[in-house]
């Protein structure tokens, strides 16, 4: 599902809100998360999972087509670990 498709959901489920304000409530809610992984914290949403980020080290990787040797910098990355209600709702 891309957030177009999201938008139309929505719509579908709450006709009374605008397609222009359905999207930017999506936008605020993914930013929000955004901003507080950026910030080094975590977001739990009960019954569905946690995001979070996790660290990767510097290291030094290879160029796939030339094979010289390229500095990769230190990093983060997000990470999502799934709920056991969302689990267990997918896998019924």
């Amino acid at each position: 599902m891309i957030r177009s498709e999201l938008v139309e959901k929505l719509s579908a489920d709450h006709p009374h809100l605008s397609r222009v304000e359905l999207a930017k409530v999506i936008e605020l809610f993914f930013g929000s998360i955004t901003e507080q992984l950026r910030e080094g914290g975590r977001v739990e949403l009960r019954d569905f999972g946690i995001f979070s980020t996790r660290p990767r080290t510097a290291r030094t990787g290879r160029n796939p087509r030339s094979g010289a040797e390229v500095p990769v910098a230190a990093k983060r990355l997000p990470h999502f670990k799934c709920g056991k209600a969302l689990a267990k709702r997918v896998n019924s």
